[in-house]
């Protein structure tokens, strides 16, 4: 009886006679091969990030500009902050106080350029008027030390009449409008500036109270900390600047003064503006001004000047500046000169203004997280070997070589076990 069933059941699930059998995948072909479904959607996402990533490039690059000025305005706030706070501190409104800065030194800026402008002014002219007689001086040295017949004129003539004057000429006409251009820049540029590090200075309390207010407690004493630290390198910085500059200006305008060099006020403020605020090569770059004006008055006077300044930049390398810096500014010298590289390779002019202040700053935060420790008096910190730590040296080892060396004629000692 169960046999029966299970042969009735099999009759009921095999397929009639005239269905036609399932395809069934010939041997060796692939099959049929189907787009996984996160495929488009991966592919949609990579074209909107390149794509995204393309227009931030684009971007940064246009307003690379905007976010020069900015860093430049907020470096500039952090300088005056100090005065501005004193000033708010005493009763005077923070945007006042502000204002006042700002108006002192922008009076203290046109002064100094409206002076510096004349005395340039009148030392151009008095180089163009003497200027036959420097060259009647010259060719009548190279006719005496050479044996040569040169004219004045024949040089006058051989200038006007030149090649590339007329280019010169032509180069300079042309590039007239792009002149004006770049002042017009300039003169946006620094008031751009000038707006940015007014709202810095003035708002500063609450730019600082926006920021933390989208952090929370920890890290707006981290924050509060970095921003405290910053002010006090950056106005340390401008400071002792401002005092070397005192000192450098001072220095030199007792120098021309002595020599009878004209506008001696004014060349030491530039030398001592342009030496301090213009990193490494600004000391010699300042110097050149004066050297030629004390040149129109007499050419040994500008070597003078030469010595006086390369002998007084040893001396603020080495004795001036360690110690009005140590406390504001504590940098080693290789740091500084290397930050400067780095700024000036990055933003030009500005990145190497502000470089030192910007390190300094990096610096002194770090060194708040930097765990430290006490150095055991170990000769080699200072470089000195301990006796005994290493064997003798190369010299050492040759002579002792030499001394046990045989002499001629005695017969060679036998090593030990020889037959």
């Amino acid at each position: 009886m169960a046999s029966t069933d299970d042969t009735a059941q099999i009759t009921r699930n095999a397929s009639p006679p005239d269905a036609t059998p399932p395809a069934q995948p010939l041997a060796g072909s692939p099959a049929r091969a189907r787009m996984p479904r996160w495929l488009p959607r991966a592919m949609v996402l990579a074209l909107a990030l390149i794509a995204s990533f393309q227009l931030g490039s684009w971007a940064f690059h246009q307003l690379t500009g905007l976010l020069i000025n900015i860093l430049i305005a907020f470096f500039l706030a952090l300088a005056i902050e100090p005065a501005v706070s004193w000033m708010a501190s005493r009763g005077l409104r923070r945007g006042l106080a502000t204002f006042l800065v700002f108006l002192g030194l922008a009076v203290f800026t046109a002064g100094f350029v409206t002076l510096l402008g004349s005395a340039l002014a009148g030392q151009i002219v008095k180089i163009v008027e003497d200027f036959p007689d420097y060259l009647d001086s010259v060719i009548n040295w190279v006719n005496n030390t050479f044996h040569t017949d040169i004219r004045r004129v024949d040089v006058q003539e051989g200038l006007l009449h030149s090649d590339w004057l007329r280019k010169y000429a032509q180069t300079s006409a042309a590039g007239v409008l792009d002149v004006s251009a770049q002042v017009l820049g300039g003169l946006f540029r620094l008031l751009t500036v000038a707006l940015f590090s007014f709202y810095f200075a003035a708002d500063g309390p609450r730019l600082r109270r926006a920021l933390c207010s989208v952090l929370p407690p920890a890290r707006q004493a981290e924050v509060l900390r970095a921003w405290e630290i910053a002010v006090d390198k950056t106005g340390g910085y401008l400071y002792s600047r401002g005092l070397m500059a005192l000192i450098s200006g001072v220095a030199h305008y007792i120098l021309l003064q002595s020599l009878g060099v004209p506008y001696a006020p004014v060349l030491g403020v530039w030398v001592g503006l342009v030496s301090q605020f213009i990193p490494t090569i600004g000391t010699y770059l300042a110097g050149a001004l004066p050297m030629l004006i004390a040149f129109t008055v007499d050419p040994w006077y500008a070597l003078w000047v030469l010595i006086f300044v390369v002998i007084y930049q040893q001396f603020e390398n080495y004795g001036l500046q360690p110690k009005l810096t140590a406390k504001t500014v504590d940098i080693h010298p290789a740091v500084a000169f290397g930050s400067v590289i780095a700024g000036t390779a990055l933003l030009g002019a500005v990145g190497a203004l502000i470089a030192i202040p910007a390190v300094a700053t990096l610096q002194a935060f770090l060194g708040a997280y930097v765990k430290r420790y006490d150095v055991t008096d170990d000769p080699r910190v200072q470089g000195h070997p301990v006796r005994g730590s290493r064997g003798p040296g190369l010299l050492s080892r040759v002579w002792a070589q030499w001394t046990r060396r045989p002499e001629r004629g005695e017969p060679e000692a036998q090593e030990e076990g020889s037959v």
